[in-house]
């Protein structure tokens, strides 16, 4: 998938961030907003499969959107932006916090 200008430099910026903010490895929070749809977050969860991925889920107030919350260790920024885009690729819907 071809990322338009203002998502590759929004990743760019968040790089520099991280490069500025964290010695690397660090541990890294992921959280994404989706539709309340057990396909929806199966899909999330293993793009995270076998990396030693702490997840929680939580359902909204009235339940129409669950929070996934995603915590693990990564080697660098370049890392922890593949991983965005590999979930905004795969799951449709998805929001990236």
């Amino acid at each position: 998938m071809e990322l338009n200008k203002k998502t590759e430099e929004f990743y760019e910026k968040l790089k520099s961030q991280l490069y500025e903010n964290n010695s690397w490895p660090a541990e890294y929070l992921y959280k994404f907003i989706v539709k309340s749809d057990t396909h929806k977050i199966a899909e999330i969860e293993a793009i995270f499969n076998n990396m030693g991925a702490v997840i929680k889920t939580a359902e909204s107030k009235n339940g129409k959107y669950t929070s996934v919350s995603i915590n693990l260790l990564m080697r660098n920024p370049e890392h922890v932006v593949e991983k965005y885009i590999e979930v905004g690729e795969k799951v449709e819907g998805v929001i990236s916090l």
